[in-house]
């Protein structure tokens, strides 16, 4: 069996830099287990798969270990080579997914998605917090799947080394920190190691969360964002109510086949 393949640095505008996601279109599902190890092949943060069906697409994310509920850089990433490859005259695409309907919207070279917004709330303090932190943080949040820290400045969430086997504790999905940003509206980073990544570069779906926290503190509803990964992204987020719209552009790396031959 052979299948295409793409891979596309998104929310960014330079090779190299943003989440690189894979993207496998299908004509039918794969079983399971074939995809997961597809995505521990490809051991990027996330692999998309999708089917179109009608006149929309369903599609899944996995990462080398998991199946994830929602990964925005890689619907940006799916939404890039559907325009580009499949649909080129259209400019608007729904996917249909566990976490519901997601719509990407093409703006010249800006891709648009609207997702349901994930406004997060108070929670217990987790043990350990201020030993895999080094300081207290000024707010502990979740929205269930993401544990939410806000600290004081951009300086920290910058220059803060990841502590993963500590971090691994604090949250049974992932640890997204955050603070106020100095030229951006809001900084931030995700760490997922109990999801086989470490830290990820770059995080839609952390931006569901992200945007309607920070909308509500900053009085704002547009807002620019900066994750300050190594690699680095750029989000342009607003706060639409009970959805979000995170936009960003996307470079394609590489085409090419897989030959699964099993």
């Amino acid at each position: 069996m052979t299948l295409p393949i793409y891979q596309v640095d998104a929310f960014t505008d330079k090779l190299f830099g943003g989440n690189p996601a894979a993207v496998i279109p299908l004509d039918k599902w794969l079983d399971d287990s074939v995809m997961q190890k597809i995505a521990a092949e490809n051991n990027l943060a996330e692999t998309a798969f999708f089917v179109k069906q009608d006149d929309h697409y369903h599609i899944r994310w996995m990462t080398p270990t998991v199946e994830v509920p929602l990964c925005g850089h890689a619907t940006l990433a799916s939404a890039y080579v559907v325009f580009n490859f499949f649909e080129k005259g259209s400019n608007k695409i729904k996917f249909y997914s566990k976490s519901g309907d997601l719509f990407v919207e093409k703006e010249g070279e800006m891709l648009s998605l609207n997702f349901p917004s994930n406004k997060p709330h108070e929670t217990n303090i987790p043990d350990g917090i201020k030993e895999c932190f080094g300081v207290e943080p000024n707010e502990i949040l979740t929205n269930g799947f993401f544990l939410f820290v806000v600290f004081e400045s951009e300086e920290f969430i910058r220059t803060y080394v990841p502590k993963i086997d500590l971090i691994k504790k604090l949250h049974e999905h992932a640890v997204i920190i955050t603070a106020k940003g100095n030229g951006a509206d809001f900084v931030s980073r995700m760490f997922a190691p109990n999801s086989g990544i470490d830290e990820d570069p770059v995080t839609g779906s952390a931006h569901t969360v992200l945007t309607p926290y920070w909308g509500e503190k900053l009085g704002k509803k547009k807002m620019n964002a900066l994750q300050v990964s190594g690699r680095g992204g750029e989000l342009f987020c607003e706060d639409l109510g009970n959805r979000v719209k995170i936009s960003g552009k996307g470079v394609l790396y590489l085409t090419g086949n897989l030959l699964l031959n099993f």
